[in-house]
């Protein structure tokens, strides 16, 4: 293995669009172009900084990628388009950390986006081996398979699993549910902001029991953008330390031979994120303990409750007692779990979620969430996971090693670039914001087709 290089690297900007319907609403060029424009706003840099782009996206055609990136300047730069199934979105972050960790570049401009079908997830290569189709025999070898959406079915079995070993109930899932609607209330950027009580949780369809339609995540359309810098490159801009986030530790692994183990809660990655967050937490130098706010994938609330575990936050077959003693909301003993409202209320635009999770926390680090804030974090962790399989963990820090202040509005406006707070409300950019931030030297405006029309309209 390569030796290790030991360069600290930092979140310096994030954006994110609203989480909407798929309903083909916006197109991902313009989607793309929001996102990118805030990040690189809220990190005071110009296109003309980014020596690198990264394009994140499952459903799309293979330069998608550039369609995005040109739109702020044709600068010949490298633009890679990366696909691991949910895990897209921070398998970007983790390729821009390890450029810049090992001194190809300063600075990386990470965009994740989709656009996506209405309804559940479906593979559209029907004329080959899917990717999954040795996990799907283990399923029906070991559960049977039935007509519902085989995403559910996989980590409804997680879910029972779970149950048979350790004695959870339908109930602990459901009440996962129930913080992540309540939480997401406070979240301008997500699809769904209704609270529930837990008996419409578990009085809604049932998709696959013992996981009803409030317990999964929808389809979305979406984008989310990070700017990640070197320690120089922050240095040349000290007037930015105080909002920049240290990547302190992070992990990109995938399954072992455990996967096929005939346990369905390895089946969905269990073995794997317990390895990876072992590693993550090394390198971070912490423990689960340290961990103030975190933003999981909780694609089905099942999901979640096993993550608690895998992830080291319970004891090992105790996650359902953190879910009862309401340990994972405001006021509980922590860590704060989807603060945002998770993937089950934010929304899933697959390429787009490792974006937005580290867009929720970068925003509590800072102290920006002042609606929804882990108050007296210093330590945040990000999990986000692809069937397939891949995951990857990030653990972020305040570079100042202080605990986050709760900052008001007002604050965040004389310390940012905005005339709002983006972490409390959601707005589209302006013509203005993109003259800001696109080249000064290679911007082409054919390259913008009619996304500016477009934002415009909206505005």
């Amino acid at each position: 293995m390569a030796p290790n290089n030991n360069t600290p690297v930092y979140v310096l900007g994030v954006g994110l669009t609203k989480f909407i319907k798929p309903r083909a609403q916006r197109a991902y060029p313009e989607m793309g172009y929001e996102a990118g424009v805030k990040a690189m706003l809220d990190a005071q840099i110009n296109y003309d900084d980014v020596e690198t782009g990264v394009a994140c996206y499952c459903y799309g055609d293979t330069t998608s990628g550039q369609r995005i990136f040109y739109q702020f300047g044709m600068s010949s730069i490298p633009i890679y388009n990366t696909n691991n199934a949910c895990a897209t979105g921070s398998t970007g972050l983790h390729l821009a950390r390890t450029l810049i960790k090992n001194g190809a570049i300063d600075c990386a401009l990470v965009i994740g986006f989709e656009q996506m079908q209405p309804g559940s997830i479906k593979s559209v290569w029907s004329d080959r081996p899917s990717p999954m189709g040795l996990s799907m025999r283990m399923m029906a070898d070991t559960r049977g398979i039935d007509k519902s959406p085989p995403n559910a079915q996989y980590f409804a079995n997680a879910g029972k699993e779970y149950m048979e070993k350790y004695g959870a109930e339908a109930r602990d899932f459901a009440e996962i549910a129930r913080i992540s609607h309540e939480h997401s209330q406070r979240n301008p950027y997500a699809q769904f902001r209704q609270e529930y009580t837990l008996k419409e949780i578990e009085d809604a369809p049932m998709i696959h029991w013992p996981l009803t339609k409030l317990q999964c995540s929808p389809t979305s359309d979406g984008a989310g953008a990070a700017v990640i810098v070197s320690q120089k490159f922050l240095d040349a801009r000290p007037h930015l330390k105080s909002q920049a986030i240290l990547m302190a530790g992070q992990t990109l692994f995938t399954d072992s031979p455990q996967l096929y183990s005939k346990s369905s809660m390895d089946l969905v990655g269990y073995d794997m994120t317990r390895r990876a967050a072992q590693a993550a937490y090394k390198e971070a130098n912490v423990s689960p303990k340290d961990i103030k706010v975190c933003e999981v994938h909780d694609c089905f609330s099942a999901n979640e409750l096993i993550l608690l575990d895998g992830l080291g936050f319970s004891e090992p077959g105790k996650a359902h007692e953190m879910v009862r003693n309401g340990d994972i909301t405001f006021g509980g003993k922590g860590p704060i779990v989807n603060p945002s409202g998770g993937l089950i209320s934010k929304g899933h635009p697959l390429g787009a979620t490792g974006l937005a999770q580290c867009a929720e926390l970068t925003w509590h680090l800072r102290g920006w969430a002042n609606n929804r804030l882990a108050e007296g974090a210093d330590v945040a962790l990000q999990h986000n996971l692809g069937l397939g399989g891949a995951v990857v963990i990030t653990i972020y820090k305040r570079a100042d090693g202080a605990k986050n202040p709760k900052l008001s509005d007002e604050e965040v406006k004389t310390v940012s670039q905005f005339d709002y707070n983006p972490a409390v409300e959601a707005r589209y950019v302006t013509k203005e914001d993109g003259e800001k931030v696109r080249s000064k030297t290679v911007r082409s405006d054919y390259a913008l087709g009619d996304t500016e029309q477009k934002i415009q309209s909206r505005l």
